[in-house]
């Protein structure tokens, strides 16, 4: 019997294309398929072409889906790979998240130092992400931020080259591409994660129920239990790529745990909070993001819902 052959699409960079081979591999293995019968395709996307701009000021987490939509939308790929923390928040009705892996280390990890305490004075730490520099800014005010962009080897080199005194980066990817000793993991009581970190995404067209029976298969549902309230919370804030948040949702049983906290851009200020409920509670999310909301200083909240 032959094999059926699908079209993978992913990203370009060195973590999307092994976390394309890892969603390849668990397909072959649940379906019992040998590796020819999913054909990757790499495709080229402006967050992969502009690296010298913030992403929040030219398109946000669009810049990596919206050629990859395009593609699974044309039937030029039959289903697309994804850094779910790298997915806006809002999707096209016309695709729908068919599964997740399970997740994978969802902490930051610091590159260049032993600890956030052991940085020089005045520091100087590279990053992109809103939500690490209000977090860095709020332990260390004495600390300056530059803009950080590009592939987990260019940043790697920026920071052994002393461009900047540290980095920081998701210790997923960093584990994905084999380089489990690099950096130090920062515990997430000091540094909740981003919302969705650590989980691999795989869509599909809503349309299509083939596609969306065979990737139902390699579905964690315990991941994307956890991913799908993170990125409910996302949606009540009506966060964007401005907005400092952090998040994380853990399942025990058939509770859910949700903690999030919000900030200030440059962390003077911030509000923590956490909510639970049964697996299925589809107003958890809400009642978290209301609570926040109302606890916020106004230095934190015009950057979410008014």
């Amino acid at each position: 019997m032959t094999s059926p052959q699908l079209k993978l699409g992913t990203r370009g960079s060195p973590l999307a294309l092994v976390q394309a081979n890892m969603v390849r591999d668990t397909l072959c293995h649940a379906h019992g398929w040998t590796t020819d019968a999913v054909e990757i395709v790499p495709i080229k996307t402006t967050g992969d072409r502009v690296q010298d701009v913030a992403l929040a000021e030219i398109g946000g987490k669009a810049l990596w889906t919206k050629e990859l939509d395009r593609a699974l939308l044309s039937g030029e790929i039959d289903c697309a790979v994804h850094s779910m923390k790298d997915v806006e928040t809002i999707r096209p009705a016309a695709i729908a998240i068919a599964a997740m892996l399970p997740r994978a280390d969802v902490r930051d990890r610091l590159i260049g130092a032993e600890s956030i305490a052991a940085l020089r004075p005045n520091a100087i730490v590279g990053t992109s992400s809103p939500r690490r520099v209000a977090q860095l800014r709020r332990m260390r005010p004495d600390l300056t931020t530059v803009l950080f962009r590009g592939n987990v080897d260019t940043r790697l080199a920026k920071v052994a080259a002393g461009a900047v005194d540290a980095s920081m980066l998701a210790a997923a990817g960093l584990d994905r591409l084999g380089r489990p000793d690099v950096g130090v993991g920062i515990a997430i009581d000091v540094m909740l994660p981003a919302p969705a970190q650590g989980a691999v995404g795989i869509e599909a067209r809503a349309s299509d129920a083939r596609m969306l029976g065979l990737l139902a298969a390699i579905d964690d549902a315990a991941t994307h239990c956890c991913v799908l309230v993170e990125r409910a919370l996302l949606a009540a804030l009506q966060a964007d790529c401005h907005s400092p948040v952090a998040a994380l949702a853990t399942r025990d049983a058939d509770t859910i745990r949700l903690r999030a906290e919000l900030f200030a851009e440059d962390g003077s200020a911030h509000v923590a909070g956490e909510a639970s409920g049964a697996v299925g509670d589809a107003a958890l999310a809400e009642r978290l993001a209301a609570d926040l909301l109302a606890r916020a200083p106004a230095s934190v909240r015009r950057l979410f819902a008014a």
